[in-house]
Parts: C-alpha cells; sequence; structure tokens
C-alpha cells in the first residue's frame, strides 16, 4: 500500500489532536516535524517514527520538497504564520492549516490568491462542519424560513501564552469562537454586516510565564445576512470551570415553525409544536475532517473538502471585522 507522507510544522495540543486521527489512518506515514522546542518534536518522533526532525519550518523546507512530502500540517500559534504558507505554495506541498489561519487579513488575502493560481489543495481545520449532525440540521433549514439566531461560545481562560494577549490570538472570538463564527457562515451564508461590542474587567488581572492577561472577558456580536437572519453570538472566558460554570453553548435557530437547538459537538434538536426529535452526535468530526483531506491529497480531488483556505479567508474576514467594530464602535457593512 503506497503511503501519503505528511509532515507537521508544529507539534503541540492542536498537531497532537491531528496525529491521533492520522494514527488509524494505515496508508499514512509520518515522516518529517519541525518545532522549536526539542521535547515536543522529539515525544512527536517517538509516536510517530518520524526521522527527520527541524528545529523550524525553514529548516524543514530548505530539505523537504513535493517530492519527500505529498502535504503537510501546520498546526502553529497565530503569530507564527509568517512565511510558512507562502513557502509551502511555492513548494506545491498541499497543507491543513489550522485556525484562525492569519491575524493579518491582507497577507491572508495574499496567500489565498497564490493557493488559487497554483491550484493548491489545503484544507482548514474548521472540523464541525463534517458533523453529521450538522448535515441534518442543513437539510431541515432548506425549506424554511428563519429569522433570529443566538450562540455562544463561553468558558474558561485556557493558559496557554498566544491566548493571553489579544494582540497574539486575535480575542476569544477569533481564536476560539471562530468555529461558531464559521458555523453561522456555513448555515447562512456571507454577512452583510456586523456590530460588536466588548468588555473587560471581570478577570482580575494575573501574568503567566511573563505574559500578562489582557484580551476581552466577553463580546456579543450582532451580524446580519443576506437571507434576513440575524444571529446575536456570546463568547466569554470569565467563566470558572472548576466552580461548575455552565451555559449552552452552540446555536439556537428560530425558524417560522420550528426551533432548531445545536449543542455543540455534542447534539441538535428540532422542536415543533407537534414533536422533539434529538440526534445524537456519532462520528468523530475531527477525524472525518483529516480523512477528507489525507483522501484529496492521494487522489488530486478536493471536491469534499469543506473548508479550503478560500472559503476560511471569509471567516476570518468576519472575526476580524467584529474586532474592528469592538474597537470603533461602529458597525462593519461587507
Amino acid at each position: 500500500m503506497k503511503k501519503t507522507k505528511v509532515g507537521f510544522i508544529g507539534c503541540g495540543g492542536i498537531a497532537n489532536y491531528h496525529l491521533g486521527h492520522l494514527l488509524e489512518f494505515e496508508d499514512v506515514q509520518i515522516v518529517a516535524l519541525a518545532d522549536p522546542i526539542k521535547e515536543r518534536r522529539e515525544n512527536f518522533a517517538k509516536k510517530t517514527g518520524a526521522e527527520r526532525l527541524y528545529n523550524s519550518h525553514k529548516e524543514l523546507f530548505e530539505n523537504e520538497d513535493n517530492k519527500s512530502l505529498d502535504c503537510v500540517y501546520i498546526c502553529v500559534e497565530p503569530t507564527a504564520h509568517t512565511d510558512i504558507e507562502y513557502i509551502a505554495v511555492e513548494k506545491g506541498i498541499p497543507f491543513l492549516i489550522e485556525k484562525p489561519i492569519h491575524l493579518d487579513l491582507r497577507e491572508a488575502e495574499k496567500i489565498s490568491h497564490l493557493i488559487i493560481e497554483k491550484n493548491l489543495i489545503t484544507s482548514v481545520g474548521f472540523q464541525d462542519r463534517y458533523l453529521e449532525i450538522i448535515d441534518k440540521l442543513k437539510d431541515e433549514l432548506k425549506n424554511r424560513k428563519c429569522g433570529l439566531v443566538y450562540g455562544a461560545w463561553v468558558g474558561g481562560i485556557p493558559m496557554v501564552w498566544w491566548w493571553l494577549r489579544k494582540e497574539t490570538c486575535g480575542g476569544q472570538l477569533v481564536e476560539q469562537n471562530i468555529h461558531l463564527l464559521d458555523m453561522l457562515r456555513y448555515l447562512f451564508g456571507e454577512p452583510t454586516s456586523v456590530y460588536a461590542t466588548a468588555s473587560r474587567g471581570l478577570v482580575e488581572p494575573f501574568e503567566k510565564d511573563g505574559v500578562l492577561y489582557d484580551t476581552d472577558d466577553h463580546s456579543t456580536c450582532v451580524i446580519g445576512f443576506k437571507n434576513n437572519v440575524t444571529a446575536t453570538l456570546f463568547t466569554g472566558c470569565y467563566m470558572n470551570y472548576n466552580m461548575g460554570g455552565f451555559t449552552h453553548n452552540g446555536l439556537t435557530i428560530l425558524c417560522d415553525d420550528m426551533t432548531i437547538e445545536y449543542n455543540l459537538r455534542d447534539d441538535v434538536t428540532f422542536l415543533t409544536k407537534e414533536s422533539k426529535l434529538t440526534y445524537n452526535r456519532l462520528v468523530d468530526q475531527g477525524i472525518l475532517a483529516d480523512r477528507t483531506f489525507i483522501d484529496a491529497v492521494k487522489t488530486g480531488d478536493d471536491s469534499k473538502i469543506r473548508s479550503p483556505y478560500s472559503d476560511a479567508l471569509k471567516t476570518l474576514r468576519l472575526g476580524l471585522a467584529a474586532n474592528e467594530s469592538m474597537e470603533t464602535g461602529q458597525a462593519i457593512y461587507f
């Protein structure tokens, strides 16, 4: 069996998430790794058997090309998107990249343009598009009129350095709740406007590993869509999981004859006057996302990839526009 040769740029938490899936695929071989932290890349090598280890993505690309690598996974912090994607495109190496794809919209637009010119296969880690319960949700929406949508991703603070500062993560909306921003686009199409507010002060100032927390404690976005849908999305990181904090994370969709409750990565419920039907998640959407990307690389057919770079760029544009609205107090129109 011919195996797809995979490289990893970044060997941290999200890389290990993808690795857990790839190790289940008999037709995949991890052959090259790049990470500036020696312990991380060596631990990754022990799990994968990869023998070609590098200190940086530049060192990896100096020694690898599209003959030694069939594809690469780019799993780095938001501020690390410097020239990684540019070099991958230049070398013609397909890649799966984690969100957010960039913090600079102009740079992301340039990268997207080059990808399209090169006709390169790409995928972005918006894994929830592959949920079978989302397929059911989309089917129910086809012939229904919807108006109000509200949703939330509220919890605690992931203690990684880039997450603590808005300038290095884009804020929780862009770093984490971008998944629900993307889901809104996936379900309702392109937005026409966004207005957002944010607040700080609930979280007591603290410092970790020399990094001072300074991002938004919570934010609210009101997003208009072309089909008369208005979505309100709440984002917050001030709740303490250890004290039993709980909120309904996901989306509530109010149709003319049905209410749809999507519990984030868990289940979807369809409520009408006559019935209540709940469908639980049955498949691992992350495995499906990775399997779809690997199959696209193997066959050259990327038609089943649900979030290529060019589409994910539109979600980034929405998230960064929301940040702009928070800063200016003005609505942003598309």
